[in-house]
């Protein structure tokens, strides 16, 4: 991580209960999961309990060069926690089908802690409709490295 980004996180704590929309993107951009199997390997990542903990994803979708989840976190594991599980499970399954080694992802990534009065199924809309933001797709069922619980 950048020291600037540090200097951010510093003081920063996860709160147990709380909702998180979390971004976190690919090294270098790198479009990674342009390739299907790769998309695939990562995005079954995102599903797995051990990795998840007690904490639950309420939606994500998996861009060829970016992640978004939207998480709340239980009462054990902190953010950064879940974050590193998710992005080392996801990134050692990925190289496997890519036939590569190194960094997948960028170790810095940018949380937003929701608050109270946030429209979570808002939130889990704006996240899901990257793809079609991006011109990957027309229509989100088109688009396979998503999931919500309210689309």
């Amino acid at each position: 991580m950048s020291q600037g980004h540090l200097a951010l996180r510093r003081g920063r704590r996860s709160l147990a209960h709380h909702v998180y929309h979390v971004t976190t993107a690919t090294k270098a951009r790198e479009p990674f999961f342009r390739t299907s199997n790769a998309a695939h390997a990562a995005a079954r990542c995102f599903t797995e309990s051990p990795l998840l903990g007690d904490c639950r994803l309420l939606a994500w979708v998996l861009m060829p060069d970016h992640v978004h989840w939207l998480m709340q976190l239980g009462a054990k594991d902190s953010l950064e926690m879940v974050v590193s599980r998710l992005k080392s499970s996801s990134a050692r399954k990925a190289n496997a089908v890519l036939g590569r080694t190194g960094a997948l992802w960028e170790k810095a990534y940018h949380d937003r802690a929701m608050r109270s009065n946030d429209d979570l199924a808002r939130v889990a809309s704006y996240i899901i409709a990257n793809p079609i933001r991006a011109g990957l797709v027309e229509d989100i069922g088109h688009y396979p490295y998503w999931n919500s619980g309210w689309i």
